[in-house]
């Protein structure tokens, strides 16, 4: 078992881009940004839900939505408003959505093998 984090790039809809550095987390549903980059996007809040933590608590957060740019591929995720503290993660949905897995072997992002049926 090993960490991983990739770097990328998350813009909004007003055109301004942070460089992030994300921890690979396939088991988070949602990538999370902290509070300083989706304040300095200028990310608005579209809905609110709960969310389960590790240790079994639940939390509710923010969801806006970003546009996200890897190495490997771009797209618009859902994206999770943090809150002070919080760290930057790129979940399941996002990796879906980017046709992307987290090879544990040697922890880098790779294309996923797709399936149209």
């Amino acid at each position: 078992m090993g960490v991983t984090y990739v770097e990328g790039q998350v813009s909004g809809n007003g055109g301004k881009q942070e460089t992030v550095r994300f921890l690979v987390d396939s088991g988070a549903t949602y990538s999370l940004l902290p509070k300083s980059v989706w304040t300095s996007l200028g990310l608005e809040p579209k809905r609110r839900l709960s969310f389960a933590l590790a240790d079994g608590t639940t939390v509710e957060r923010s969801v806006s939505e970003a546009f996200v740019v890897f190495p490997q591929g771009e797209g618009h995720t859902p994206v999770i408003l943090g809150e002070e503290g919080d760290e930057a993660l790129l979940g399941a949905v996002t990796l879906e959505i980017l046709g992307l897995v987290l090879n544990p072997f040697d922890r880098t992002l790779r294309p996923m093998r797709l399936l149209l049926c």
